[in-house]
């Protein structure tokens, strides 16, 4: 081996792949931060229309490992009983009453406004996401994430990270022709249960949807282990039975 491959191949072991390599470090660990690998939550969705109405939802999820995700409707007494379950790429709606679960897209929404099922069923971004590019801008880093596959919500994301807490600020969400679906805006850092430390608040917006915003509040986060059955059809009509 020459003297200059010798010196590349040192460099290259010193420092890996490059910015794609810790940038996918990055989104690993923000990841964990938003999310334990399995965990149980109590959320409120409202939707807010430019007139100023206000539609509330309230959903308890949960989650188990990298793509198994139930949520159960509590309220408002129109849709209780409702619950969604997502198995890595597949979605399904249940219905009490309706019969069989009906399949959904990511692209859909179970709630109306502007969170849509990839949203509100939401898996670890480094699993449907590959970091393209990691910028330094001071006390924020900035990821460009490329979607792993076409059943991904978004093509894109630009996502800005916090770099002491590691966890989102902002996420502009992109389709493949570049145009903005979507901003995501992370807000209220705060503590839970478990050493969980996270934003309890995500806004949204679209400038396809003028007028028109979301909210996410979280109430209760906390690491629990749910048995795998819980994440099949079968179990649908008995989610509430995990509260």
């Amino acid at each position: 081996m020459t003297r200059g491959l010798l010196f590349v191949s040192l460099w290259l072991a010193l420092v890996g792949t490059g910015p794609a390599q810790n940038g996918e470090e990055i989104l690993k660990k923000v990841d964990r931060n938003l999310m334990p690998e399995s965990y149980e939550t109590y959320r409120k969705l409202i939707n807010i229309e430019p007139d100023g109405a206000q539609r509330e939802f309230v959903l308890f999820t949960v989650k188990k490992g990298n793509d198994k995700v139930v949520s159960l409707f509590v309220s408002p007494a129109s849709e209780e009983g409702r619950a969604t379950l997502r198995l890595g790429d597949n979605m399904w709606l249940y219905i009490p009453n309706v019969g069989k679960p009906i399949r959904i897209t990511s692209l859909q929404s179970v709630v109306g406004g502007v969170f849509n099922n990839a949203d509100v069923m939401r898996i670890d971004y480094h699993l449907e996401y590959d970091v393209e590019a990691l910028e330094d801008l001071g006390e924020n880093y900035l990821l460009t994430l490329r979607a792993k596959s076409k059943t991904v919500a978004y093509d894109s994301l630009k996502m800005t990270v916090d770099k002491e807490a590691l966890v989102p600020t902002e996420i502009e969400c992109y389709a493949s022709s570049g145009l903005l679906i979507k901003t995501l805006r992370f807000k209220e850092i705060k503590s839970f249960e478990g050493n969980i430390r996270r934003p309890s608040v995500i806004e949204t917006d679209s400038p396809l949807q003028k007028g028109y915003k979301s909210v996410m509040i979280f109430a209760e986060m906390k690491s629990r282990d749910v048995p795998d059955e819980a994440f099949t059809l079968n179990f649908l009509p008995r989610v509430e039975s995990l509260r």
